[in-house]
């Protein structure tokens, strides 16, 4: 990991590709790195993890704790496309699989961030799918396939 004045001389879109390699590694302390203090992560409000959250601990208890409490993740690919004024447009899929179950299910999100000073500020999630998405989380946590 780079010390923080490398964040700072990195692009928005760098910025973002190494918080998606290190979410893609398990690492979170890599992804706190990559996110500033207050980060604002809106997620679609049909997930169980869905609303706005603040701050970086927030995102890791609410968000990512919620998503790898109940499934494996494993993005297969990640594109970054930069915009004006630290815009960053990122899109992800992968493969979701339930801990309790084996059920894989495909995950296809596209993601805009905000980046200032090297870190991500904020980030609006939309994924392909949500209604299927939450139904796949409630079927991982009560244990039951389709």
């Amino acid at each position: 990991m780079s010390n923080g004045t490398d964040a700072v001389t990195q692009s928005p879109a760098d910025v973002v590709r190494g918080l998606y390699a290190s979410l893609s590694e398990g690492d979170v302390p890599g992804v706190l790195a990559r996110l500033a203090p207050e980060v604002i992560v809106d997620e679609p409000e049909q997930l169980p993890y869905g609303g706005v959250h603040q701050g970086r601990e927030v995102f890791v208890r609410s968000v990512l704790g919620a998503m790898m409490g109940y499934a494996g993740v494993a993005i297969s690919a990640a594109e970054v496309f930069e915009g004006p004024a630290g815009t960053v447009v990122g899109t992800l899929t992968g493969t979701l699989t339930a801990h309790t179950t084996g059920e894989e299910f495909p995950l296809t999100m596209v993601e805009i961030h905000q980046v200032e000073d090297g870190t991500v500020r904020r980030i609006d999630v939309h994924t392909k799918n949500p209604h299927e998405l939450a139904a796949f989380y409630a079927r991982a946590e009560a244990g039951v396939t389709r």
